[in-house]
């Protein structure tokens, strides 16, 4: 019986790993193509796809690494990522201009990209040893630079500077993970709460043009 507990116990942690490399991995295919999608928009070469797709893909969580003093960041110590980057600019370089809509496109896969990164993130963190505030934090970091790098080298309005609910969704994501840790809830079922709650809030916003209140000038006394 022990050992039957002890194969099941086994068998669960690997499942909850392997979900959260999937997830991983498909936050940066989507945060790459979203890269590669704004290279196409500028109509850059194939270096610019590539170059787009990698900071994008892979700045968030650089930058999340670095503060925590993850060294090498997880790109040296895995070259797989930098090159399904290079992939993913490679396959848009040829494939773009199917889609009728790019900038539609760009912001949806951006959006799956928010909502998976700013969970595996905070997970990451968490696991690192960072509190619960300082892994939120994180997630929110992971989730949004490399969008922010992206808008920058394209010469784009950053999306973090529009209207629309866009740091709101990451840090929701972020919140619900490390509450649902925090309050014993299993990683398989943490993850996708987290993810739902990013991705449903950004997705309405982008629908229904959300926003929060903004600040707006007033005469001083």
């Amino acid at each position: 019986m022990q050992y039957l507990q002890n194969l099941q116990a086994f068998l669960t942690i690997g499942l909850i790993e392997d979900a959260a490399r999937v997830l991983d991995w498909v936050g940066l295919v989507a945060f790459a193509a979203t890269g590669a999608l704004a290279a196409s928009r500028k109509q850059m070469d194939i270096a610019g796809f590539a170059l787009l797709a990698t900071v994008t893909g892979i700045g968030g969580d650089t930058l999340r690494d670095t503060v925590l003093g993850l060294t090498p960041v997880f790109w040296i110590r895995q070259p797989a990522y930098l090159l399904v980057c290079v992939g993913v600019a490679c396959l848009l370089f040829f494939t773009a201009h199917i889609s009728h809509s790019r900038l539609k496109l760009l912001l949806w896969f951006d959006a799956i990209g928010l909502a998976l990164v700013c969970v595996t993130g905070t997970s990451i963190a968490l696991s690192a040893g960072a509190g619960y505030a300082a892994a939120i934090a994180m997630g929110v970091i992971s989730a949004t630079f490399g969008g922010i790098i992206r808008d920058m080298i394209a010469g784009e309005t950053p999306v973090i500077l529009s209207h629309e609910i866009y740091v709101t969704a990451a840090l929701l994501g972020a919140s619900v993970y490390a509450g649902c840790m925090a309050f014993g809830v299993q990683r398989p079922l943490a993850l996708p709460a987290g993810f739902c709650a990013a991705f449903i809030l950004r997705a309405a916003a982008m629908s229904r043009g959300w926003s929060l209140p903004r600040y707006k000038p007033r005469p001083g006394r």
